[in-house]
């Protein structure tokens, strides 16, 4: 494979956005996950183990990269209520490099330990957040998500205790592939102190290289217009994945609209627009059906921040276009996955909007109904029979032949069920590692995982 490219670039932002740190030093190192498929992108797949801990597990730098780690500066609004005092709590930025599209990539961290500002926090990670931070992120990378992607996973040998989990559990450091950890935050603290030299530095970075391609009468309007964009791909990807991320505060938002950061996250077992992740979420305020209004709400956010160096009028437009990218994204995303031809825009929505009025009706499992009409072919006999005689499915039954491909090939469709990750799925992978150290189950879900998202690939 290519060697890894490394790269410094975030260094050109200075001491406005980061603090450098010194990792956590653990007790013991035991590698339980390393993403080969995606080190392989960045040049790194070629690692031995040791040197994998030595690096994932220990931080040492990587050649060329990052000569310490950065725990980046950011503000954030966390349900609604503005907090200037976040930042990188239990995590850092370790390393930059390259990847196989010449894009800029972070490998950052989660559980490596305490920063500046971890407030009252241990900056620790418990390994069954780790591994549900694994199984999000290989399920939605499988439903073709835009996300980040779970690099490595490192048993780290620590007792912690949470009030949220049966304690003393154990504990995990975890790496991240990303591209870029720059968040709406980023630019609130920006606006917050007032600081234009730095806000215009964090706009020229983020367009220099995380968004090269975007474009606009400013370059203000030209990133906000690509933050939109961003913005209504990754939700209604959610939608048609069926997801809820259940904390999409503004400090948890990618300027390059890639998904991150997985704590109460969820499947929905049916469409519901009030199915919520987290249990401290007492309002819905990210429920399932609020994820568009939520992401527009906080792009409102990053345009007031960016108004320190900009007009209003500048970010107009960008901000206005949203919904109308979110319809739009939202019919590619649910005939992506449902793998069906496209006519035009209205016909387009028609049939979304048919598939969600079914959906609703019945509350039919979701992720059946997707396996079962994948190409726009019903497959039989299924489980669900009876729900497609439902009222509610007239006007998908007159629409679906119009877009219908053929029945797909790849023998994951012939499967009796889908690939679902409920959250009794989760604890049912996690109860051999708690009871027995047992893995396998979880690396056979993964592997399971990996199949199907062979088969949303093929066809």
């Amino acid at each position: 494979m290519a060697d890894p490219i490394p790269e410094t670039r975030i260094l050109a932002l200075g001491a406005d956005v980061f603090d450098p740190v010194e990792p956590a030093r653990f007790p013991q190192h035991v590698l339980r996950f390393r993403n080969d498929r995606a080190a392989a992108q960045v040049g790194l797949d070629s690692l031995t183990d040791a040197a994998w801990i030595r690096h994932f597990g220990q931080f040492e730098p990587l050649p060329g990269s990052l000569p310490q780690p950065l725990a980046l500066r950011y503000h954030g609004h966390q349900f609604r209520t503005y907090n200037p005092d976040l930042g990188d709590g239990r995590g850092f930025l370790f390393a930059q490099v390259r990847d196989d599209r010449g894009r800029l990539m972070d490998l950052g961290t989660k559980g490596s330990g305490t920063t500046p500002y971890s407030r009252f926090g241990d900056g620790r990670l418990t390994l069954k957040g780790a591994v549900r931070e694994i199984l999000a992120t290989e399920m939605l990378e499988a439903l073709g998500v835009t996300t980040s992607r779970t690099f490595s996973v490192i048993e780290t040998g620590e007792a912690l205790t949470r009030n949220d989990e049966p304690s003393p559990t154990r504990s995990a450091v975890l790496v991240r592939l990303s591209h870029s950890h720059i968040r709406y935050g980023s630019f609130q603290r920006q606006a917050f102190h007032q600081n234009r030299e730095a806000m215009a530095r964090l706009v020229d970075y983020c367009l220099a290289h995380l968004a090269p391609e975007a474009t606009g009468p400013t370059p203000v309007a030209a990133l906000v217009d690509h933050a939109v964009k961003g913005a209504a791909r990754l939700v209604a990807q959610y939608m048609a994945a069926g997801f809820v991320h259940g904390v999409l505060n503004t400090d948890n938002i990618n300027i390059t609209g890639e998904s991150f950061d997985y704590g109460p996250w969820r499947f929905a077992p049916a469409w519901n627009a009030g199915f919520t992740a987290a249990y401290f979420d007492h309002a819905g305020l990210y429920a399932f059906g609020r994820q568009a209004e939520a992401l527009q709400w906080n792009l409102f956010q990053l345009g007031g921040a960016l108004r320190l160096i900009a007009e209003t009028d500048e970010l107009k437009g960008p901000l206005e276009a949203y919904p109308q990218r979110y319809r739009a994204a939202l019919s590619d995303a649910v005939l992506s996955r449902l793998g069906v031809k496209r006519l035009d825009a209205e016909r387009d929505e028609a049939l979304v909007a048919a598939i969600q009025t079914a959906l609703v009706a019945t509350q039919m499992d979701p992720d059946r109904f997707f396996f079962d009409w994948r190409g726009g072919v019903r497959r039989g006999p299924s489980p669900a029979e009876h729900h497609y005689s439902h009222d509610a499915f007239t006007d998908f039954l007159a629409l679906i032949p119009d877009v219908a491909t053929s029945a797909p090939s790849h023998p994951y469709w012939a499967d009796d069920a889908p690939c679902t990750m409920l959250i009794d799925e989760v604890e049912a992978l996690w109860a051999p590692i708690a009871e027995r150290d047992d893995w396998a189950p979880l690396y056979a879900k993964i592997d399971a995982i990996h199949r199907m998202g062979e088969a949303h690939r093929e066809g």
